[in-house]
């Protein structure tokens, strides 16, 4: 028996979670099962969690979209037995039972190698965001856009995946500039390497087509209106990484930033990420995170406080990145 998260839907069609015990037998199909170690807390997460977005497409469902551990069964021919993995995305804790559970069962060809330079536990402070923040850095370096080209934007930066943009780009030489609803947290965003810090408002009162140009590069987590005011105010020739829809689906923006300064934009998807890229992402997240500064941005809960926690973040409540402790 091991500890788990289930999320059900009763025959009139609401959801429910809660936190209870399951066996080896009621785990789904796959080729390698694993003991999951620590698991993490993601934006989409607390959607699936609180049933505040359409995250979960079958029941019932084990939440969590990451997880690392150690392999305890496996027919896959290259996965071996005792191996440390981790596994973000591929649709798990959406379509497949997922890591906030004891035990995962899982196709083998979703996972990668626990970089040596991590521990379990430092994997999934980085979990999705992190990775999904390495995309992003790893997509404005393919399209040219380096420390010299000027101020890069970053969005939701208190936020798991803007937290780790920060740390990235800084480390790389970018300026950046932060943006955030919480302007409290400007010290927090600095000790990350933010050379300014804006309040998210200010992209509120953006509403023609081309803006003041001034950012070279951007990450952009929120989408909607704000992606749209961001894209205005790109400089000629300047590209936005967009991966969240914090702010909305929608994008209300015209074609004015693409046809007469050059921008572009590139959408940033992890969840199928083609391996190779994952195991590149990976392995540039070892060389450049300061593990010191990981765990500054980190906080741990126990595995019976996730649903608390998945409210907490929905609030704006939380900076940062979460990992939840799961097994020994």
């Amino acid at each position: 028996m091991f500890d788990a998260y289930l999320i059900e839907k009763n025959d009139g069609g609401s959801q429910s979670v809660r936190q209870c015990q399951l066996e080896e037998k009621d785990l789904p199909d796959g080729d390698v099962t694993v003991r999951v170690e620590w698991s993490t807390l993601n934006y989409k997460d607390a959607l699936a969690i609180t049933g505040k977005g359409p995250i979960v497409r079958s029941y019932p469902m084990v939440p969590g979209i990451d997880f690392a551990g150690t392999v305890e069964a496996s027919s896959h021919p290259d996965i071996k037995v005792g191996e440390k993995v981790v596994l973000n995305g591929y649709g798990v804790g959406e379509k497949h039972w997922g890591g906030l559970a004891g035990r995962a069962r899982v196709s083998g060809d979703w996972l990668v190698p626990l970089p040596s330079a991590f521990t379990a536990r430092q994997a999934m402070a980085l979990g999705t965001a992190g990775y999904t923040a390495m995309l992003c850095v790893q997509a404005l370096q393919k399209q040219g856009v380096t420390p010299k080209s000027g101020e890069v934007l970053v969005t939701g930066a208190s936020g798991g995946v803007g937290s780790v943009a920060i740390m990235l780009l800084s480390k790389l030489g970018y300026a950046v500039t932060a943006v955030t609803g919480r302007m409290e947290e400007k010290p927090y965003l600095e000790s990350l390497g933010a050379k300014e810090v804006m309040p998210r408002q200010f992209f509120d009162s953006l509403t023609r087509p081309l803006e003041k140009a001034r950012w070279a590069g951007a990450v952009d987590v929120a989408g909607g209106k704000m992606l749209a005011s961001v894209c205005a105010s790109m400089l000629p020739y300047g590209v936005v990484t967009a991966c969240g829809l914090a702010a909305g689906m929608d994008f209300p923006a015209t074609v004015a930033p693409f046809i007469l300064r050059g921008v572009t934009l590139v959408g940033i998807e992890s969840v199928n990420c083609p391996k190779a890229e994952r195991l590149s992402a990976w392995q540039q997240l070892a060389e450049l995170i300061d593990q010191k500064q990981l765990e500054e941005v980190t906080s741990e809960i126990a595995f019976g406080n996730v649903i608390q926690a998945a409210e907490d973040l929905l609030a704006g409540k939380v900076r940062g990145r979460v990992v939840v402790k799961v097994s020994g």
